[in-house]
C-alpha cells in the first residue's frame, strides 16, 4: 500500500515521502476515495467511519494524519467531515495531536477544527499542490512532537460564496489574496494559513469562503491574522462573478479561432464537481455550428455496450449522453465507425488535479464519425483531470479543432498546454456556473451574493 500511495501525487503520498525523513512509523487506517456526486449513501459513511473509529481504538499513536475533503455531505449528516473530527477526538483523547489536511473547497465547520490541533489546505486550483501539503502536514506533526510549537486555530467565515470560475488561484482576485496568505505565513509565530473558497454547490450550513490560520500558543494572534485576510477575501466579492460565455457565445468565439484545438469547458456537466458526464449540450451546439473534428468523452455505458455487440471497424447508429436528466441536454444520435474497444484503465505520470495516476474509467468504445467526431464513451464517469483518458486510446488531442472538457478549472493543468485557447461555457447542468440558479434550504443568510447587499464586520 505504501508503494502505490508513495508514486501519488496527492497529501497521502507526501507524507509518506516525509515518513522516512522523520524516521515515522506510519501505521495506515482507510483510504476511500470516489468520482464526487450526491450525498454519500448513510451506511457507506457509517460503515468507512465505523472501520477508522475501531482501528484507531486497537492501535497505539503518537499522533493522526487525517486526510479528509472538507466538502463531504451524508445522508443525515450534512457536516460529515466535521462529525468524522468529532467522532476521531472522543476515540483518541483530547491531548494527542492531529494534523489535518483538506481540500480549497473544503466548506470548513468549527466542529471540524475544534477537534484538531492544526490545519492545512491545498494553495492552488487546478489542485497541483496537494504532496507538498502532505510534507508540510508531516512536518507539522513532527515540530508538535518535537515539542517546538504548540499549534493553536483560528476560523473566520465572511458570509460571501465564490463561485467555482471565480477561484482559479493564478488569476486574479484569487491570486492577489493567495500571495497575502503566503505573507502571512512567513510571519513571525505563523505556522500555516489556508483559505478556503468552498464547495458552493453543497446546501450546507457551512458553505461559504473560510479563513484559517495556525499560530504557534498564540490564539489571538491566529485571530488577528485570519480576519486581516478575511477583510481582504470580502473585499474580492464583487470580483468574484464569473460565468463564464452563453453557449452560443463560446461555440461562436471557438469557430473563429485560427488555431487549434480550442478547448471548451463544459461547467454546466464539471464531472469533478458532482455532475453526471453525461450532458450533450455543449457536443450539439457545435455540431449545429456545423464544426467539426471534436473530441468529447460522455459516460454513456447502454452505447458502450451497443458497440461492444456491434463489433470494432463496424457502423453503428446510437443515441449518446442525456441518459441521466435532461437537465444537461438530450440523447444526440450519432452514426460512426467503432473504431476501439478498451478496458478504461489508464496511468498518469505527471502531477494533475486530484493527484491520481492509476485511474479506471470502465470498459470504454471510441466512435468516429463522417465529420471526423471522436466520441469517447466510458461505462463509468470520469473527470477530464489527465489527458491520459484518451491518449491510451490512441486519440493525439492536439489534432482535433474542438476539445470539450466537463470541469471548471481543473482540467486546465492537463488542457492548457495542447490548447490555443480554452473558453469557459455558461453551460447548463447541477454544475452552472451561476449560484443564483439553485434554491438552498440551509446555507446562511444574508450571504452574498444571493442577497447582493450583505452587509459583514
Amino acid at each position: 500500500m505504501f508503494e502505490v500511495r508513495f508514486g501519488q501525487d496527492n497529501e497521502i503520498g507526501g507524507i509518506i515521502e516525509e515518513a522516512a525523513k522523520f524516521g515515522f512509523d506510519l501505521i495506515p487506517l482507510v483510504t476511500a476515495w470516489a468520482v464526487p456526486a450526491g450525498p454519500v449513501e448513510g451506511e457507506v459513511y457509517a460503515g468507512i467511519l465505523s472501520t477508522i473509529l475501531d482501528r484507531l481504538e486497537r492501535t497505539s499513536l503518537d499522533g493522526l494524519l487525517l486526510c479528509l475533503h472538507g466538502a463531504m455531505v451524508a445522508e443525515r449528516c450534512r457536516d460529515a467531515d466535521g462529525y468524522t473530527c468529532e467522532r476521531i477526538r472522543e476515540i483518541i483523547g483530547p491531548s494527542l495531536p492531529i494534523v489535518m489536511t483538506l481540500d480549497l473547497h473544503a466548506n470548513i465547520s468549527e466542529r471540524m477544527i475544534s477537534n484538531v490541533t492544526a490545519t492545512v489546505l491545498y494553495r492552488t486550483y487546478p489542485h497541483l499542490d496537494q504532496r507538498k501539503r502532505g510534507r508540510e502536514a508531516a512536518q507539522i506533526i513532527a515540530d508538535i512532537l518535537d515539542g517546538k510549537i504548540e499549534p493553536v486555530q483560528a476560523l473566520i467565515k465572511p458570509p460571501f460564496a465564490i463561485p467555482l470560475l471565480s477561484q482559479r488561484t493564478d488569476t486574479s482576485p484569487m491570486k492577489e489574496l493567495y500571495q497575502k496568505m503566503e505573507n502571512t505565513i512567513e510571519q513571525q509565530d505563523i505556522v500555516s494559513a489556508s483559505i478556503a473558497p468552498g464547495f458552493p454547490y453543497a446546501d450546507v450550513e457551512e458553505m461559504g469562503t473560510s479563513l484559517l490560520v495556525v499560530a504557534d500558543k498564540d490564539y489571538n494572534l491566529a485571530q488577528r491574522r485570519a480576519l486581516a485576510l478575511a477583510k481582504e477575501a470580502w473585499q474580492t466579492r464583487e470580483g468574484c462573478n464569473v460565468t463564464g460565455l452563453p453557449t452560443h457565445k463560446a461555440i461562436s468565439e471557438a469557430a473563429q479561432c485560427q488555431e487549434t484545438p480550442v478547448t471548451l469547458l463544459d461547467v454546466g456537466d464539471n464531472v469533478g464537481g458532482g455532475s453526471p458526464g453525461d450532458g450533450t449540450v455543449v457536443f450539439e451546439a457545435v455540431r449545429q455550428a456545423g464544426l467539426r473534428n471534436t473530441l468529447v468523452v460522455l459516460c454513456d455505458p447502454e452505447s458502450v455496450q451497443e458497440c461492444v455487440s456491434t463489433g470494432i471497424g463496424n457502423t453503428v447508429s446510437l443515441r449518446v449522453g442525456g441518459k441521466s436528466d435532461r437537465l444537461h441536454g438530450n440523447p444526440v444520435e450519432i452514426t460512426g465507425r467503432v473504431r476501439l474497444v478498451h478496458d478504461g484503465h489508464f496511468i498518469e505520470k505527471e502531477p494533475r488535479h486530484g493527484g491520481k495516476r492509476s485511474n479506471y474509467q470502465g470498459l470504454t468504445a471510441v466512435v468516429e464519425t463522417a465529420e471526423s467526431h471522436t466520441i469517447v464513451l466510458t461505462s463509468l464517469r470520469m473527470p477530464p483531470f489527465s489527458l491520459e483518458q484518451v491518449r491510451s486510446l490512441g486519440i493525439k488531442p492536439e489534432s482535433k479543432r474542438i476539445l470539450i472538457a466537463k470541469g471548471a478549472i481543473a482540467p486546465r493543468a492537463a488542457y492548457e498546454p495542447v490548447s490555443a485557447q480554452v473558453i469557459e461555457v455558461n453551460s447548463p447542468g447541477i454544475t452552472a456556473p451561476n449560484l443564483n440558479h439553485f434554491d438552498y434550504k440551509y446555507r446562511r443568510r444574508p450571504m452574498f451574493p444571493f442577497e447582493s447587499h450583505s452587509s459583514w464586520s
